[in-house]
Parts: structure tokens; sequence; C-alpha cells
């Protein structure tokens, strides 16, 4: 009975798995297809669909702003948002509690309504839509989910080791540098990566507050508006592979390298 309980679980195990990875898996293989229509069966296997795409120079501008957008986001909230944490770590529980709430209040909110609200602002004070105003809703909500990622780590940061640098005459930043930092450096890194890749997917936020130009997924929400589009399929794959190639950057930058 123990055997067919195992058969089971791992045969469960398998479906969840494939149920998960099949819209990737077909992502990519209708990128290759031959033809318009995204359905069975493929006749043959082309890279037009490529080709078009990358002919466009649309396409280009839309990923130029959106590397724009979330290298941007990615630096700065990881830099303000590191400090915040460790500032907060360093208070009371009550207090640093209450400030967490308030910080992370963006985040409990709907999209749709954080957008209205900032592009209502915007338009308040007179602020022209494009890119910074863009940036600035992004680090709205990324920042902080940066802060509760690093805050969770610093809080059971053991700070005898950066107390014993102090003592030996470290600066605050020296000790931070050469002992806080490694120590934390992959959850940083980890913390940065999220705040990057909910950047770079934001469609609802970005479409309020980007006035005249575009990103990956708002050109991607064009040519959707235009009918069934293979070139959609491509531009998701552009998608996967900058997120995949930011997740081996992060693993080489965080190895132990003992």
């Amino acid at each position: 009975m123990t055997g067919v309980a195992t058969l089971a679980w791992r045969l469960t195990a398998a479906l969840i798995v494939i149920f998960m990875l099949a819209p990737l898996l077909l992502l990519g293989l209708f990128a290759f297809s031959d033809r318009t229509l995204v359905s069975f069966p493929i006749t043959g296997l082309t890279f037009d669909w490529f080709v078009k795409l990358y002919d466009t120079p649309k396409f280009w501008a839309a990923l130029r702003n959106s590397l724009i957008i979330t290298g941007t986001v990615g630096v700065i909230s990881t830099v303000i948002g590191t400090m915040a944490a460790c500032a907060l770590a360093r208070l009371p529980s009550r207090w640093a509690g209450l400030t967490m709430a308030a910080v992370t209040l963006p985040v409990m909110l709907p999209p749709l309504v954080l957008a209205v609200a900032l592009a209502n602002y915007y338009a308040t004070l007179g602020i022209r839509f494009g890119l910074p105003t863009v940036i600035i809703g992004h680090l709205v909500f990324t920042q902080p989910i940066v802060i509760l990622i690093v805050y969770a780590r610093m809080a059971a940061f053991d700070y005898a080791t950066v107390n014993s640098a102090r003592d030996l005459g470290a600066s605050p930043l020296t000790a931070f540098l050469t002992i806080t930092l490694p120590i934390i450096r992959p959850t940083i890194v980890g913390a940065a990566l999220v705040a990057m890749a909910l950047s770079i997917d934001d469609f609802v936020l970005t479409f309020f507050t980007i006035g005249g130009g575009s990103t990956l997924p708002v050109y991607m929400m064009g040519l959707m508006r235009r009918g069934v589009n293979p070139q959609i399929n491509v531009a998701s794959l552009v998608l996967i592979s900058m997120t995949i190639g930011a997740s081996l950057i992060a693993l080489r930058a965080t190895r132990y390298r003992g």
C-alpha cells in the first residue's frame, strides 16, 4: 500500500509540474510556428516572427524603455531599501512594526487604484508623464518589498562581529562594507531581482503614467489589440530570457567563494 501511495504522490507531483510548465513550453513552441493562428497542428517551424519583431523600431524603443526603467528601479529601490531596512532593524520592534505597516501600505492597494491615484497626483502637480513618472510609480510598490525582504534578514542579524570591528576602530561605513554587506549580499541581490521582475512585468501602473511612450508589456498589449500575433510569443520569450539571465548573473554574483 505504501508503494501505491508513493506512486500516486509522484504522479500527482508530475502532473502539477506539467500543468505549470505547459504554458511556457507552448509559448516557446508557437513562437517558432509558421502559422499565423496560435493553434495545432503546427505545419512547420520558422524564424520569420523573430525577424519581423526585430525589424520593428517600436519593439526596440519599448525594450530600451523597459531596460531603463527596470535598471533604475532596481538600483534605487535596492540602495534605499537596504538603508531603510538596516535602520528599521535598529529600532524597537514596536516602532519598527508601525513603520513597516505604513511603508507597505501601497503594496496592499489594488494596482489599478494605485495607478489612478498616481496619475491624478502627477496631473495635480503638473508633472509631465514619461519615464521618470513611471520610475517613481514603480518605486512606490517595489521599495516596500525590498525593505521587507532585507529587514527580515537584518532582524535576525548578529551584530557581535560588527560591534567588534567598531571597537577596533572601524568606521560605521567600513564595518558595513566589510562585514555586514558580504553577509547579507545574497538577500540584497534577491530583493533587487524581485523588484526588477515586478517592474519589468508591470502593465497597469505603466500604462497610466507613461504618457506617449511604451514598455514591453504595453507594446505587447498593443499587439494583442490588433488580433492574435505570433510576435507576442517572441516578445514573451525576450522577457523570459531577461529574467533567466538576471537569475544566472545573481547566482554567479552570490556564489560562495570560501
